[in-house]
Parts: C-alpha cells; sequence; structure tokens
C-alpha cells in the first residue's frame, strides 16, 4: 500500500480515521445545536468528585503537573467518554494540525513514496515545485539512506517521519537511479499545501482524476479538471479515491454534482429517524453521460464513501477496486475561543438507496486486489481494470 508523503496518509489515516479524522459537515454553525437525545443530563456537571481526584493527584503524584495539562486531559477525557472513536478534543496546538492534515498543508519535501516489489523505498512522484523536485529528486528514484542512515528494512511509515520535519531544516537522501546511478540530495524542507486533486489523459483518451482528500481546494480543482475532460472529449473517466479518508462533506456534494443531473440526491443525513437535511446535486453535471469507473479500496472512508455511493446509486458510475472503510457517520466541527475545537458525532449519512455504511463499507461492482507495489504504477490491476473497463 502506498504512503502518502504530501496527505500524511499515516497520521490522516492511522490517527485521522482511528479516531474520527475530520470528515466534516459544515451546514450547522454552532448556536443552532440540535434536539439532543441526552437531555436527562444535568446542564451543568458536579465537579465535587473531580475534584476530589485532582487534589489527590496534586497532593501525590510524583511528577510535574501543570494546570493546562489538567485542563486539557479533563477536555480530552470529555470527549473519550461517550466511546465513540469519531468524537474528539483538540487543543489549539491540535486543531492546527488537524485543519493543515485535512487541507494537505504540511512541513517536508513534498513526494509521494511507496515500497517497491524488492521492497525498497521508491519515489512514486514529486509536487511540481516543491523542495523534492527543485532539488532534483525524480519519480522510480529508490531513496536507500536517509541522514546517512540505511534504508534497508526500513518501513514507509519510519522513513516518511525521517524525511519530514520543521521548513528550513534539510535532510539528506542517498538516491538509486535507473539502478546503477547512486545520488546525493540534501533538500531543505518547507511549509507545503498539496493540491487535493491530480488529473491526466490515459491513452485512449481517458480522463484520469485522483483525489486525495476532499479538502478546501477539491470543489475548485475537480471543476477545473471537467473542464478540461470535456473540452478533451475523453472517452470514459477513472475517478480514483483510493487511499482517500474522506473530508469535507460538501466538497463530497460537489464532485458528486460534476456527474449528476440537478435534484438528484447523494445523500442524507439523520439522527434517528428524523431526517436532518438531504443533499442533491447542484446542477453542474459537465462529466454527466460520460461512462465512469471510481476505484476505491480499503482507505476509502467516509467522503469518499458518499461520492461513491452517490454516483454507484445513481447509475453514474462503476465501482472496481476493494471494499471501503465504512464510516457512515457525520461530523460538526465546534471551535472555541481558545483555538480549541470539538469534532462531534451528529448523525448519521445515508446513501441515495437508503444504506448506512458504517462499519460495512461499499463493496465494489467487481473485486480485484490490490498488487501491494502502489497505486498508480504500472503494476496497478485495479487501475488496469479500470482501463479495460471503459474500452471494451
Amino acid at each position: 500500500m502506498r504512503a502518502n508523503l504530501i496527505v500524511l496518509l499515516v497520521i490522516v489515516f492511522l490517527v485521522g480515521i482511528g479516531i474520527g479524522d475530520g470528515r466534516i459537515s459544515t451546514h450547522l454553525p454552532w448556536g443552532n445545536q440540535l434536539s439532543s437525545v441526552n437531555s436527562n443530563l444535568p446542564s451543568t456537571l458536579d465537579y465535587s468528585s473531580i475534584n476530589q481526584v485532582y487534589q489527590a493527584l496534586r497532593d501525590n503524584y510524583d511528577g510535574n503537573l501543570t494546570q493546562t495539562e489538567l485542563l486539557n486531559g479533563l477536555k480530552h477525557g470529555l470527549a473519550d467518554a461517550p466511546g465513540d472513536p469519531y468524537t474528539e478534543y483538540f487543543t489549539p496546538a491540535e486543531a492546527k494540525d488537524f485543519n493543515d492534515e485535512l487541507n494537505n498543508s504540511f512541513s517536508g519535501i513534498g513526494a509521494d513514496l511507496t515500497e517497491n516489489s524488492s521492497g525498497d523505498l521508491e519515489v512514486i512522484s514529486p509536487i511540481a515545485g516543491a523542495p523534492a523536485a527543485a532539488a532534483g529528486l525524480q519519480a522510480q528514484d529508490v531513496i536507500a539512506g536517509i541522514n546517512g542512515v540505511s534504508t534497508s528494512g526500513m518501513s514507509v511509515d519510519t522513513a516518511v517521519d525521517k524525511i519530514r520535519g520543521p521548513a528550513g531544516s534539510k535532510v539528506t537522501l542517498d538516491i538509486v537511479r535507473n539502478n546503477t546511478q547512486a545520488l546525493t540530495l540534501t533538500i531543505t524542507r518547507a511549509n507545503i499545501t498539496a493540491p487535493s486533486v491530480m488529473t491526466k489523459i490515459l491513452p485512449g483518451n481517458i480522463g484520469y482524476m485522483s483525489i486525495s482528500t476532499f479538502a478546501d481546494d477539491t470543489s475548485s480543482l475537480s471543476q477545473k479538471a471537467a473542464q478540461q475532460f470535456e473540452t478533451d472529449h475523453v472517452k470514459g473517466i477513472i475517478l480514483d479515491l483510493r487511499d482517500n479518508p474522506g473530508g469535507l462533506v460538501n466538497a463530497a456534494v460537489d464532485v458528486s454534482s460534476l456527474w449528476l443531473p440537478q435534484n438528484d440526491m447523494i445523500l442524507q443525513e439523520k439522527r434517528g429517524s428524523t431526517v436532518l437535511q438531504t443533499y442533491t446535486a447542484e446542477g453542474d453535471d459537465t462529466l454527466h453521460g460520460i461512462p465512469t469507473v471510481v476505484l476505491i479500496n480499503g482507505v476509502s472512508a467516509s467522503a469518499s464513501e458518499i461520492t461513491t455511493g452517490a454516483l454507484h446509486d445513481n447509475g453514474a458510475a462503476y465501482v472496481i477496486g476493494q471494499k471501503s472503510f465504512g464510516k457512515g457517520v457525520v461530523q460538526q466541527l465546534i471551535n472555541f475561543s481558545d483555538g480549541s475545537q470539538l469534532k462531534v458525532t451528529i448523525a448519521y449519512w445515508y446513501r441515495p438507496n437508503g444504506q448506512n455504511i458504517n462499519h460495512k463499507g461499499i463493496t465494489p461492482d467487481k473485486t480485484i486486489q490490490d498488487s501491494g507495489e502502489g497505486l498508480g504504477l504500472p503494476s496497478d490491476p485495479q487501475l488496469q481494470a479500470a482501463e479495460a473497463y471503459l474500452t471494451k
């Protein structure tokens, strides 16, 4: 499986999906709270028992404690109390990291890594204009060493951690190119905001659109890509949502609307049996009627699943790959005056066919296993199956 330096999949997926990675609905501002199923709780908590624990810690703990640490611990504990993996409290610093990750903003060199069939760390592609590309790093370069340490046996996750670092700092990579040429590149890290949408034209005039996460820039970039596909008169489209852990619901609606006629249902949000909101296509269906394949895998979650379900259930796309992650909850991001945030589950979302996919995922029309050599590479059987479907 690919680990993505530019999207921080190690963090966004393992930390993100595992604890609720911000697959956020933005339609409900704090202050317009929904009628609560917890109205039986008191309006304020009795903190007497908490103060007993506090006094015991203060009087007996052999170590340094700060008031901020204790208060943050209480807030984290409150968010953890429901046992919902998608409800979480963020300190101001954690909130900044979360929003940076959601919008593909990070400090690093700007390159995608994978483990190739030989077990080596291989560059999929550097981001144009990012430090990696400027320093001469190329696709299919093998990273043999990081800061003088051999990468033999090193996982992609570990390599990501070692290559990333503060903007302005340097990392030295030992590179093997074309299996023969040994190079050493010293790259200065920078703050990077990577685009969430990448497109190209495949052989046979097939438009390829890959969305890494549903971020602030996804709507505009996907619309631009759709217009280019229309201009190029593509005969088919591959929408690659593999390794995409989700993102903003509104971005998923905008992307789905590129294929769906106005008022086609995209999803419904429900709290119990009450429908909170129905999202429908907005009428900008530039790609309507063009044969389309959506690629998904076990990392495709939430907003990715919204888009996949909307296109499939409305007859706009065929789905290939592996069963998706299965995150069918809607969350609201509540901002506090000190910069902290609460990400809280407020509802469940349902596909146009009426299904909620939470813990179930979406099963593709055709299941194709990943080769393990990296997505988008020549040995990518899922991509090959999509091309074959569109050219048959």
